[in-house]
This record gives structure tokens, C-alpha cells and sequence, in this order.
């Protein structure tokens, strides 16, 4: 039996999730962005883990303002979105779409998923059972659409529906919260979605957070996912039957002014 992943997540900044991804046959260890060096570093020194690889989703400066600081440190290869241009420092590696990446004997798949922004990738480790969503998906939620119409984000969220619903969703942000009062506001009759709040207020109590979340509870909990269902429709004044596209739009715009 192969032995399994380890993972590490912790907080860094104010509400962005730090992730370390550990083959451990071969010792290779991938940080998920470096949001602030310390917390990463931190982790590490807490694991005992060899830090050989940063795998960035996007450009944005609080996912990749550590990376200087943490290579420095640990002399790790910089996996970056080749459409990110020198808006990521320290590049080793570019990357796009249909591209592998190795982290020891752990492979994921590269996916350009755009929307939050131009240069957004994804990186999905199929046999690991695990996808770094960066800012495109979030526990009950989706990004913030800064660089294309929404319809864009929208396409990036359906690379998701192929995944099994074990499928363990590491994202960008803790914005579980507030994601929550929102699919609320959106869905309010979703007993899953009822049940989900309650978890993530005990975890907030109990300084944890909802991260990973499952492919199975966000097809269960997150309305951008649900695009399709007719509560959803007639939560933003659209019919029952709207293409599944417009309802996301919609919800999104709203989610905007929530």
C-alpha cells in the first residue's frame, strides 16, 4: 500500500491558508504560494520537512511576497504561471495548461483557470486525491472576478465537476464565514448547508478552519457549484431552466454587494 501524502496547512496574513504537500518516500516537500515567509518557515521547522519545491497559483502579492525570503532559506524551486509574466519573483519554472509538475514520486496536472485573475493555474494530484484551487474555488464560495467577465470564472469552475467527491479542495483564503452567511442568504432551505455553518463555527472556536473542504461538500453547499438547481434561479429573479451560466452571474454580482 503506497503510503499517503502528509499535508500541513496553517494561517498566514490574516486569512490566507499556508499549505505544505509532503511526498513522503522521497522527503520531496511543495509549499502552496508563500503568503508571508515566517508561517511557512515555521511550519518547516515544525515538521522537520525539506522544503523543495513552491508551486504558485497566481501573481497576486499576498500569495507570492514570501517567496523571495523562503527561497533564500531553503534554496526551493519556484513553480510559476508562465502567463503571470515577472509578476512572480525568483521563477524557475514557468507553467500552463496540459503541463506536469513533479514533487518527488507526487505528480499534478497544471490547469490555467482564469477568472480571479488572467494567470490563475490550479494544480490537481490526481493519485494524491487532492486540488490546490488558489482563488478560484473556496470553501462555499468562488473568487472575486478581477481580469475577465464572470462567464470565464464560471467555465474555470466546471474543470471541477469531474472530481471525485473525495476529493480534497485546498484554497487560497478562509473566507468560510462569510461564505456561509452568504449561501445562506442564497439557499436557505440546504440542510447540508445549515449543518456546514454550524461546523464552521465550531472550528472557528476552536481556532481551526474548514480547509481542506471535499469536492462532495461543495456540490452539496456551494451555490456557485449549483448554478443548475432552480432554488438557485429563483434565489437571483431568474426562471426556473436559466442556463446555469446567467444564475452564476447573477450570483456572483450579488455576492459583490453582499
Amino acid at each position: 500500500m503506497a503510503a499517503e501524502t502528509e499535508i500541513r496547512t496553517f494561517l498566514c496574513r490574516s486569512d490566507n491558508i499556508g499549505v505544505l504537500i509532503r511526498d513522503p518516500v522521497s522527503g520531496a516537500c511543495a509549499a502552496i504560494d508563500v503568503p508571508e515567509a515566517g508561517p511557512v518557515l515555521k511550519a518547516l521547522d515544525e515538521t522537520g520537512w525539506r522544503l523543495t519545491d513552491i508551486l504558485v497559483t497566481h501573481r497576486h502579492g499576498d500569495h507570492v511576497e514570501g517567496i523571495p525570503a523562503v527561497k533564500r532559506a531553503t534554496g526551493a524551486r519556484v513553480v510559476a504561471p508562465a502567463k503571470a509574466g515577472n509578476a512572480v519573483p525568483d521563477v524557475d519554472v514557468t507553467v500552463g495548461e496540459g503541463d506536469t509538475v513533479q514533487v518527488g514520486g507526487l505528480t499534478a496536472q497544471v490547469w490555467e483557470t482564469p477568472g480571479h485573475c488572467a494567470d490563475h493555474v490550479t494544480y490537481w494530484f490526481e493519485e494524491a486525491g487532492l486540488v490546490c484551487s488558489g482563488d478560484t474555488l473556496f470553501t462555499l464560495g468562488c473568487g472575486r472576478v478581477m481580469e475577465s467577465p464572470p462567464e470565464t470564472l464560471w467555465r474555470s469552475l466546471r474543470r471541477f465537476e469531474h472530481l471525485p467527491d473525495a476529493t480534497r479542495v485546498f484554497s487560497g483564503h478562509d473566507y468560510v464565514l462569510s461564505n456561509a452567511r452568504f449561501a445562506l442568504a442564497a439557499e436557505p432551505d440546504n440542510r447540508d448547508l445549515l449543518a456546514r455553518k454550524a461546523e464552521a463555527e465550531r472550528a472557528k472556536a476552536e481556532g481551526r478552519f474548514l480547509i481542506p473542504s471535499t469536492m462532495g461538500d461543495e456540490r452539496a453547499t456551494n451555490p456557485f457549484l449549483r448554478a443548475s438547481l432552480p432554488t438557485l434561479a429563483k434565489s437571483v429573479d431568474l426562471a426556473p431552466g436559466t442556463d446555469p451560466e446567467a444564475v452564476f452571474v447573477a450570483l456572483r454580482a450579488w455576492k459583490d454587494r453582499f
